[in-house]
């Protein structure tokens, strides 16, 4: 019988920071990319809800959720889960919109439910919007840049993806 790895998600400022980034070096980049992956823009015309978003990022509450290796999608690891929240919550800017939780706000929706406005919830339909993006969405103020608007890996998206597969299957 497999094992089933326990994972809590928190909503820390380790969890927010890339692995190698020197503290500031990054910053005015960081905030360009969300703005510009959340549909900001200068003219600030999602001020109210951009102001909504940072409020819930920094109320977040962690997430626990049960990840069952017999749910993952054929190829998909426990690792890869893992690896796709540290992507999530730091080497990404997914939590900037989705939130720490992933539990959305005005600017993109929640990950933890099993409704999904773009796709499907398949584990190659989540790849395939990471990697094209959503210009259109079906509700929410912001649109999402292919691949967030950063440099992810293929590798990185199929880790990102993973995460949010497990997301909308949990059970804490």
């Amino acid at each position: 019988m497999e094992s089933i790895t326990r994972m809590k998600i928190m909503a820390t400022t380790s969890d927010r920071s890339p692995p190698h980034a020197t503290p500031g070096a990054i910053a005015p980049l960081a905030l360009l990319m969300v703005l510009t992956a959340c549909g900001g823009d200068s003219a600030g015309s999602s001020g109210a809800a951009g102001e909504a978003a940072t409020e819930e990022v920094a109320e977040a509450a962690p997430v626990e959720f049960t990840v069952d290796p017999a749910q993952l999608p054929e190829g998909v690891t426990v690792e890869m889960v893992m690896e796709g929240r540290e992507l999530f919550n730091g080497g990404g800017i997914c939590y900037t919109c989705h939130t720490v939780a992933a539990t959305g706000g005005p600017l993109a929706p929640d990950l933890t439910d099993d409704v999904w406005l773009n796709v499907d919830g398949e584990y190659e339909s989540i790849i395939e919007l990471i990697k094209t993006g959503v210009a259109q969405p079906v509700e929410h103020a912001g649109a999402m840049l292919p691949r967030a608007g950063m440099p992810l890996t293929d590798e990185q998206v199929e880790k990102l993806a993973a995460y949010s597969y497990m997301l909308s299957r949990t059970s804490g």
